[in-house]
């Protein structure tokens, strides 16, 4: 038996999250709905979804405000769905890492299909999502990481800030950029991000680890190859 795929939907509108819970249903999605911003905030860290459905303006916190923090702490694809439409708004949803953005008054055939795409897309780049480099291989859809073969243990905020140094490299990143992508709002200190690359470096090794250069005065970057300035 094929296993049901799932979506989060975080959705304030009455008739439109009905609307959405039952055309999902229908589908053969099992579907959870959230109707407010801050009780979705760590829904998809928590529990894994196969895709989101967010709307833009919500009570509590805002769908920017949820994209930034998912941003590397959820591979599941964010289908914003908002009755917003002007192309600041729709570059800004894609610049905080949103897959696909639908308008309101919108098809539910439409959303649906796009749901499918979106999902045999995520499937047929998932292999692909990886980084090597010396001994290391970061799987950054799967979240784990691999030292000569072997998954290493990382904390989530560890792989969290592992994942968004090796999406960058040669880029130099300063601690508090790391800091606001990688780790929970209450533990956004630039010394807390010293601490999880120190840790990094022992538990990558030394061939990995000289591939997580520290950039004095600034931060860190990573080195996809050494040898060269």
């Amino acid at each position: 038996m094929t296993e049901r795929r799932s979506v989060l939907v975080v959705e304030d509108d009455p008739p439109i999250a009905a609307s959405l819970v039952r055309g999902l249903r229908a589908e053969g999605f099992e579907v959870e709905l959230c109707v407010r911003g801050d009780l979705a905030q760590e829904l998809p860290v928590r529990t894994s979804f196969d895709a989101i459905v967010l709307d833009w303006n919500l009570p509590g916190l805002t769908g920017d405000a949820l994209l930034q923090h998912w941003r590397h702490r959820v591979s599941a694809p964010v289908i914003v769905l908002t009755a917003r439409v002007t192309l600041e708004d729709r570059l800004r949803a894609f610049e905080l890492g949103a897959a696909d953005y639908v308008a309101k008054p919108f098809f539910l055939d439409e959303l649906l299909a796009r749901i499918h795409a979106r999902l045999g897309r995520r499937a047929d780049e998932r292999e692909a999502k990886s980084v090597s480099f010396a001994n290391v291989s970061v799987e950054l859809d799967g979240r784990r990481t691999l030292v000569s073969g072997e998954d290493i243990h990382l904390t989530p905020h560890e792989q969290n800030v592992l994942s968004v140094l090796v999406e960058r490299p040669g880029r130099a990143l300063t601690r508090r950029q790391l800091a606001e992508v990688a780790l929970s709002a209450g533990e956004i200190d630039e010394r807390t991000v010293d601490s999880h690359v120190a840790r990094l470096r022992r538990k990558l090794g030394p061939e990995g680890a000289a591939h997580l250069q520290t950039v004095w005065g600034i931060g860190y970057r990573f080195a996809l190859t050494l040898g060269k300035p």
